[in-house]
């Protein structure tokens, strides 16, 4: 494995201080303790991490990478792999759901271009970290080489370093890759110890016999790879990721390092976690899960972890969507706890 000197990086030493001040402040509110259910939860995790007695989720920074997949090769996916670079171009046009979205959000929204197939000239608004035209298909050699492995990881640290810069609150990433689901499939199965059959679900929209084909296409890629890669997971993400799925893993692992919680996204988004969780578990507190995915094996890799999601609308879009709908429950849930009264100021009777 190549060496990426930052990604053993500690990560910020917590007080508990503000954990403890942010439980009591949350039991003077003028509610019921425990009321507003996970809402709380999530008030005092922000308080914690972000050191503070006044938790936000106002300034969020949401991060795109697009890349291909060689295993596009073997059909599983319902749409051509052009549409990956379509895609890009919607994005940077704000035609797409998450051009929408952060607007909503008065997010800063980045778009960068990992490794797709055909490169688009759009220097003013697309970032362009390209490792190469796509990865290679994974059913027949490793996706990418260990120097490719460390510039994906590079191109995610560098999109941290960026949120940080602009003193986000919350970061999101999304992906955008035709394959990436048979990509994720496998990964989840080699770390989680699942079968092809649990976790390898529609993807872009295919039919049962599709889902077949593909289900034999994600033993394929652990057959060719496991003896190689054991339980090593940056090995797994050599051999079997995409560079866009790679890239959110360094991604979730910086911005962790630098103090930024973290949204994640859907079926994608969260294998990225989790491969960031193996290489430095303690990232687990920085994370929060926005959504549960349409995808079939999305509800299993998050019991398999105890992960729960924050809202289940049936999504399976990607691009950071799912995460992008979720984040309005933490700005709600930090804006509940710096404003409501506590019981002395509005002159209610509490519980003692």
């Amino acid at each position: 494995m190549p060496t990426i000197q930052w990604i053993d990086q500690t990560l910020p030493l917590l007080d508990l201080k503000f954990k403890q001040q942010a439980i009591e402040h949350q039991n003077q509110l003028t509610k019921p303790a425990g009321s507003l259910g996970r809402l709380e939860d999530i008030a005092i995790q922000m308080a914690h991490l972000q050191q503070t007695k006044h938790p936000s989720a106002d300034n969020i920074f949401i991060a795109i990478f697009a890349a291909d997949h060689g295993v596009a090769e073997e059909n599983v996916s319902a749409f051509p792999q052009e549409v990956t670079t379509q895609m890009v171009s919607n994005f940077l046009h704000g035609g797409a759901a998450i051009n929408v979205l952060a607007k909503q959000l008065n997010a800063h929204l980045e778009i960068i271009d990992v490794g797709i197939k055909t490169p688009l000239n759009a220097p003013d608004k697309l970032i362009e970290q390209r490792i190469a035209k796509g990865t290679k298909n994974s059913t027949q050699h490793p996706a990418m080489s260990e120097e490719q492995l460390r510039l994906a990881l590079n191109a995610g640290f560098d999109s941290a370093t960026r949120a940080k810069k602009q003193n986000a609150q919350l970061y999101i990433g999304g992906e955008m890759g035709i394959a990436n689901t048979t990509s994720a499939s496998a990964l989840y199965c080699a770390l989680l110890n699942l079968t092809p059959t649990q976790v390898t679900g529609a993807g872009t929209g295919l039919n049962e016999q599709a889902i077949a084909s593909k289900t034999q296409v994600v033993q394929q890629i652990l057959a060719q790879h496991q003896s190689h890669c054991g339980s090593d997971p940056l090995k797994w993400l050599q051999c079997v990721g995409g560079f866009e799925i790679v890239a959110l893993c360094g991604a979730y692992l910086h911005a962790a390092q630098r103090g930024i919680p973290i949204l994640v996204d859907g079926f994608i988004s969260s294998v990225a976690a989790l491969y960031a969780q193996h290489i430095q578990p303690d990232i687990s507190e920085w994370l929060f899960y926005s959504h549960l995915s349409a995808e079939q094996g999305h509800l299993i890799t998050l019991n398999t972890k105890s992960n729960k999601p924050l809202i289940d609308l049936g999504l399976r879009l990607g691009e950071a969507s799912g995460a992008a709908l979720a984040a309005p429950l933490l700005r709600t849930a930090c804006a509940l706890h710096n404003e409501m009264a506590t019981f002395t100021e509005a002159a209610v009777a509490g519980t003692h």
